[in-house]
């Protein structure tokens, strides 16, 4: 009367199955896209929506999901306007700054970097051409933050760095 033993796994094929799903997972992690706060000023917004469009085609490697601030806040209120920003911030992993001659001036891409810090997100800067500006904004500067060229290839393993360094 007792039943078979049909319903047993040996302990070195749980080992297997483990290691297998484990795998998995892990190449899963690797291939999903990263959340990602653009911080710039708006002067560059053309330029970082270029950036997002290029994110965003699937014939190229550099993948991330942004959630930065698309339209400006209708409002002159700062603290609500910080406190819409710090949500974002808070869904991503990594703030990429978009270094150009305009975010060096503008108080809220230094904002968002200290924010960006205080909430342990990792940060890295992106610009175009063959260096960075020669002005950087302060916040950047004084974190000692990575700059990588706007090459899709950098720029990802650059996201991907910071996202595991953070």
């Amino acid at each position: 009367m007792g039943g078979g033993g049909g319903g047993s796994i040996s302990s070195s094929d749980m080992r297997t199955l483990e290691d297998k799903a484990k795998e998995k997972l892990s190449q899963a992690a690797a291939d999903t896209s990263r959340h990602v706060f653009i911080s710039f000023a708006y002067e560059d917004v053309d330029e970082v929506n270029l950036l997002r469009g290029q994110a965003k085609n699937d014939k190229t490697d550099l993948q991330f999901d942004d959630h930065s601030v698309k339209e400006a806040f209708n409002s002159n209120n700062a603290d609500y306007i910080k406190r819409q920003i710090r949500e974002k911030i808070d869904r991503c992993s990594v703030t990429v700054v978009y270094l150009s001659g305009n975010s060096s001036k503008s108080d809220w891409v230094n904002w968002e970097i200290e924010e960006s810090f205080k909430r342990g997100k990792g940060v890295i800067g992106v610009y175009k051409g063959d260096s960075p500006p020669k002005s950087l904004p302060s916040a950047f500067s004084e974190n000692k933050c990575k700059a990588v060229k706007w090459s899709h290839e950098e720029l990802t393993k650059a996201i991907e760095a910071a996202s595991k360094k953070r």
